[in-house]
């Protein structure tokens, strides 16, 4: 479930606040976190792969061996995309976007907003 502004402004502020007091545990946990997305990812990768090569070897061997690793495949693929997006790798890597994007989404609400009392 996705973070309202204001509790996303108040997570936001909450972190500034960690980081200022200690820095150290507040590196130390965001290291943690991302590295168990990053393990997750990884794991998922490796468990789609044994997916794909039990669905072809149970061509070879019995059906049922494919559906099996059908339904491997698919658990892995759901448990990558969930840490992909909880990894801020899906946000922050792909194109740049994150905190800009959420930035430029706030300035145009602000925009709105002022607008609308204005009676435009």
């Amino acid at each position: 479930m996705a973070l309202s502004d204001e509790e996303q402004r108040l997570l936001d502020q909450m972190e500034a606040a960690l980081e200022a007091e200690d820095p150290k545990l507040a590196s130390a946990l965001r290291g943690s976190t991302r590295q168990l997305h990053h393990r997750r990812l990884i794991i998922s990768g490796l468990g789609f792969a044994l997916g794909v090569a039990a669905l072809i070897g149970g061509m070879e061997v019995h059906p049922v061996l494919s559906v099996i690793g059908f339904v491997i495949m698919l658990a892995a693929a759901a448990i990558g995309v969930t840490a992909w997006q909880q990894s801020g790798v899906a946000a922050d890597g792909a194109g740049g976007k994150g905190n800009s994007e959420r930035d430029f989404m706030g300035k145009m609400e602000e925009r709105w907003r002022r607008r609308q009392d204005e009676g435009f």
